[in-house]
């Protein structure tokens, strides 16, 4: 195509969490990553959930210009795996494409016999999210309380950023969220016919605190739902996102994006940069 060959894209969102390094996507990233960017999505943050994995996640971010990374200990796996330390994600986020604490957080829905070690790996993570100044990526899960009164204590010991990635908590756990300054990022969950409660808590929410994302290969919004999701899926959830604040695709994704560059304020120097 000639430069001056005008080119109609779709407006441009980021998806802000997802795992690329999954089995699901051996061998086909390449197609995944042009499939997002037809469908506008031109940014991923692919998650590391166990440090062991780390130099296979980096990895993908090298290789592929639309691809940051974050990492950390998921909550699920505190007890089986080795914690991630401080020092450890102080020395990961030296990478220029680093760009995030976690995930990590609380969940007992299935191993609320870790809570304990669950809630240091927390705090250890926002102490390296504090300190980096990057933002922490939480998951949570059946932990609203704990979740509300860890993050309410840790911002008096000083401040940090944050998304609640995946927000499908409680009304009560978003408000919380929001009123200490962080994001809520909107999965293929809120695109679920039945998810309407959600939905509302979003359109609740300031709109430059939504991010979204696909938490691929998980949780794909409908058509798809049921299948392996992927970035390009993004779109269709902020698709239903526009539509529960009311507004325009294209104003909805350019606020999500500025949002983005706001919260992942190290992906967005990094672009400027190239």
């Amino acid at each position: 195509m000639s430069s001056t060959t005008p080119h109609i894209t779709a407006p441009h969102i980021t998806d802000s969490h997802c795992h690329l390094d999954f089995p699901d996507f051996e061998g086909e990233l390449d197609k995944v990553i042009a499939r997002a960017a037809d469908a506008g999505v031109t940014r991923m943050v692919t998650i590391c959930t166990k440090l062991k994995n780390e130099p296979a996640v980096r990895a993908i971010a090298e290789a592929h210009a639309p691809v940051f990374y974050a990492a950390g200990t998921h909550p699920m796996s505190v007890a089986s795996e080795p914690m991630a330390s401080y020092e450890d994600l102080v020395t990961l986020a030296d990478h220029p494409k680093f760009v995030g604490i976690g995930e990590t957080g609380l969940d007992y829905h299935y191993t609320a016999e870790s809570a304990e070690v669950q809630q240091q790996s927390l705090r250890t993570h926002i102490a390296a999210a504090r300190d980096t100044k990057l933002p922490l990526i939480i998951h949570a899960r059946d932990a609203d309380d704990d979740m509300a009164r860890i993050l309410r204590e840790e911002m008096q010991n000083g401040d940090y950023t944050c998304v609640m990635h995946c927000f499908s908590s409680s009304a009560e756990l978003g408000r919380a969220a929001l009123e200490l300054g962080f994001y809520l990022s909107m999965s293929g969950i809120a695109a679920f016919p039945k998810s309407q409660d959600l939905r509302d808590i979003f359109a609740a929410a300031p709109l430059e605190r939504i991010l979204v994302e696909t938490d691929a290969p998980y949780l794909a919004p409908p058509p798809h739902r049921g299948k392996r999701n992927e970035p390009a899926y993004s779109a269709l959830t902020a698709q239903i996102g526009a539509k529960a604040f009311g507004i325009e695709y294209a104003d909805f994704a350019a606020q999500t994006q500025a949002n983005f560059d706001r919260l992942f304020w190290k992906a967005a120097q990094f672009e400027a940069a190239a």
